[in-house]
């Protein structure tokens, strides 16, 4: 775990080189049945009775994705860096404590008011099936020794985010409750997933005794194959309870929906942002943070700490495998005081965090 006051921690990598098209790939990708299930009901500011859409758009189109897909070139990264898993977690975390633990990508472990809570959980070899980019770091916990799970948070229906293995076996092996967006819920029943329970954005919900889980918005895209259908709503979470606050952002871009959330919730105790996914600017700002606009965005949400996430674990972008934390030791090291307190964890490392 390092705590920034300046540190840049170095992470070797030998050159990989993308380029090649990969819209083909893409769609030998898709999920089988539901992916494509659409949804109808009342318009909204974010549906339109088909489809959902972000307050902020996205100003990209078609030409935009193909240019994208000719100009890729990839940093250096790495290839696959067996290690030790972290020891297995504690079952529970009361007393007002509060326990998040990065597994890797965007899968957190968060233990709290002695309930469980996994965050877009995969163990997948790959970030989308068959095709896709290899992880090149294994999850920091082994499967099967994680503590009980009584909740998974899904932010969006993108492979790396909905590894459908993934929740089948943990439906299997825990039986938790499951939380996403609109429109996910048939599409999750279609891939032997069910009881999946949908909420909108602001939507809130005591997942238990004194601990509420509130949906909010993110400014991201939706669908299985290369381009964005916006059937199925995006969103980050917020868990509220005892011990205090976390925010999940999930994948998001920069918008007016981090004012929002931090009025909403003034006193958060983490802000877990991700950073990697950034390059190039041109084509992944508008739906993903890197680290100079995470930072950003963490000032506005007036969160505690901050916990980068999304990045070193599959090469998606155009990253370098040390580009997210490079960037982000740089711009913590040359911000004025005081500085941003960020805590950055190693795959599967935890932080203990104060209570309130």
């Amino acid at each position: 775990m390092t705590s920034l006051s300046g540190r840049r921690p170095g992470l070797p990598g030998v050159l990989l080189r993308g380029g090649a098209p990969v819209l083909l790939l893409a769609l030998l990708a898709r999920s089988g049945p539901g992916a494509e299930e659409g949804g109808r009901g009342p318009i909204t500011d974010h549906f339109d009775g088909r489809r959902f859409h972000n307050l902020e758009p996205i100003p990209l189109g078609f030409g935009d994705r193909i240019s994208r897909e000719f100009s890729k070139n990839r940093g250096p990264w790495n290839g696959f860096a067996p290690g030790v898993p972290a020891p297995c977690p504690v079952d529970r975390v009361g007393d007002g404590r509060m326990r998040v633990t990065w597994v890797n990508h965007a899968t957190v472990l968060i233990q709290m008011d002695g309930v469980n809570i996994l965050t877009d959980p995969t163990w997948a070899l790959r970030s989308y099936p068959r095709l896709g980019p290899t992880r090149r770091r294994p999850p920091g916990i082994d499967f099967d020794r994680l503590p009980p799970i009584d909740v998974v948070l899904v932010s969006h229906d993108h492979h790396d985010h909905t590894d459908l293995p993934t929740l089948r076996r943990l439906s299997a092996a825990h039986g938790p409750a499951l939380y996403a967006g609109l429109g996910n819920g048939a599409f999750l029943a279609a891939n032997g997933i069910r009881g999946v329970r949908e909420l909108d954005w602001w939507r809130s919900v005591e997942v238990a005794p004194g601990l509420v889980l509130t949906a909010v918005p993110a400014r991201h895209t939706s669908g299985r194959g290369p381009f964005a259908d916006f059937k199925r709503l995006w969103c980050g979470f917020v868990l509220a309870g005892a011990s205090g606050s976390v925010y999940f952002a999930g994948d998001t871009g920069e918008g007016s929906h981090f004012a929002a959330i931090g009025a909403r919730f003034p006193d958060l105790s983490v802000a877990l942002l991700p950073i990697g996914g950034f390059e190039p600017a041109w084509y992944m700002a508008c739906r993903h943070l890197g680290p100079q606009t995470a930072l950003r965005e963490f000032a506005v949400l007036g969160a505690r700490v901050m916990i980068p996430i999304h990045f070193g674990t599959f090469p998606q972008s155009d990253d370098a495998e040390s580009g997210p934390l490079d960037r982000l030791c740089r711009e913590i090291t040359e911000a004025p005081e005081p500085k941003p307190k960020v805590v950055i964890l190693g795959h599967g490392e935890s932080l203990e965090v104060p209570g309130t």
